[in-house]
């Protein structure tokens, strides 16, 4: 893919960003994209400085503050970012119909996806999540015998396959792997302690050698990580964000590593083609989303493309890593329950999320008058604070844009 750079840039802005064209294949795309940003910002600061526009400078947007991590479970017993109040009647009514209609003995689960759209209390977000992936059946008399079996299977292949991973075939799949895990969610504890980390490797490994189409893909290790925390929720009632999973019992911790292997595996089957040689699924998403943009508000379709931001240069996570990356995880946690419920929602529902996601940020995009300010303000838009609400007037626009656009793809296509 050619540089980018602003029109009107110098020629020195234009060498910094050149200076980064040559990259080392193992930097991931982030990497790259934001040096070549810092580079060009760089540049175009010792431009103006030495030109005298100190005042201008002054005006300048710095790069978007980050508040401190807030607990991560944030609240997600409630969903909300303020402390855990007690339930209300509405959702003790709601999580009332949960349980009547979980207690059947063969589950409706077109009534589960209805009751799920608009959110799943976390005391049955588990088991929910796992009916509405179809790793257990409807049937509650097969359930226990299902994951038994299951859990068993998974074990197997870790005795089967696991020990290979040092193997020279298999070397470069764990060796990304290994990098990659320690980047996952770094600031926060859980998922820096050793025996989470090795929990997560062994996942990611055989899960990469049982799909040699695409084998392991940076980005794969984000999506293990609101499966994992919504099962460690069966276990426990206090918050995750510090928890020491190593007090859990063996057999508990071997079920939540079974499950969400199993379950992320259900999600990865759904959008394969996002992962497979060149991520075909992911230029094409980008592709529909520009598309979309450009009919559902054209004013910031054009200034985008007037300052030469290609989608494919910050939309391209936002697909790859099904927006954790823009998200707190308990904004994933509860935009997952909807993509669940959603038929195709984390393959099709996505990307009307995405186009709703940008146009939020509107005034803030048109704000900015550079290529330099537009990238830095899309790779940091400034959700760290965003909780329930939030997502739901997200998913709400998402959901009306998808009832406009879908059956009637004509009308965004050009």
């Amino acid at each position: 893919m050619p540089v980018r750079y602003s029109r009107g840039e110098s020629d020195s802005t234009k060498d910094c960003w050149m200076k980064w064209q040559i990259m080392d294949d193992d930097w991931d795309r982030e990497t790259v994209l934001a040096r070549k940003v810092l580079a060009a910002l760089s540049a175009r600061i010792w431009i103006k400085w030495s030109a005298g526009e100190h005042a201008a400078l002054h005006r300048q947007r710095s790069l978007p503050h980050r508040p401190p991590v807030i607990p991560l479970v944030a609240r997600m017993a409630d969903q909300n970012t303020s402390g855990t109040p007690a339930m209300t009647e509405r959702e003790a009514s709601r999580l009332d119909k949960f349980r009547q209609l979980l207690a059947g003995p063969n589950t409706d689960l077109d009534e589960l996806r209805k009751l799920s759209w608009s959110g799943i209390p976390r005391q049955v977000r588990p088991i929910t999540w796992k009916l509405l992936s179809g790793y257990l059946p409807a049937n509650a008399e097969r359930r226990e015998s299902v994951l038994k079996r299951k859990r068993h299977e998974y074990f197997g292949f870790i005795q089967q396959y696991y020990d290979s991973r040092n193997d020279e075939h298999h070397q470069d799949t764990y060796r990304q792997i290994h990098i990659d895990i320690p980047r996952t969610n770094p600031l926060i504890p859980l998922f820096q302690q050793a025996s989470v980390q090795e929990i997560f490797e062994r996942i990611l490994f055989i899960w990469a050698i049982r799909h040699p189409a695409s084998g392991y893909v940076q980005g794969i290790n984000d999506l293990v990580t609101p499966f994992f925390v919504v099962y460690v929720f069966e276990y426990i009632e206090e918050e995750v964000e510090n928890f020491d999973v190593s007090s859990l019992q063996e057999e508990a911790l071997r079920n939540i590593e079974a499950d969400s292997f199993w379950c992320m595996s259900k999600l990865l089957d759904g959008i394969q083609d996002n992962y497979t040689f060149a991520q075909p699924g992911i230029q094409k998403k980008v592709k529909a989303l520009e598309e979309l943009v450009s009919r559902i508000d054209e004013t910031v379709h054009r200034h985008m493309q007037h300052y030469e931001v290609e989608y494919l240069q910050f939309a391209f996570r936002w697909m790859n890593n099904l927006l954790m990356r823009e998200l707190p995880l308990r904004c994933t946690i509860r935009l997952w329950d909807t993509y669940q419920a959603e038929p195709e929602g984390f393959s099709h529902f996505h990307l009307y999320v995405c186009a709703a996601f940008l146009v939020r940020w509107r005034k803030e995009i048109l704000e900015e008058k550079d290529f330099q300010g537009l990238m830095l303000l899309l790779q940091n838009l400034p959700t760290m604070h965003w909780g329930n609400e939030e997502v739901s007037v997200l998913l709400a626009e998402a959901y009306r844009l998808k009832f406009a656009f879908a059956d009637a793809p004509n009308h965004y296509k050009r």
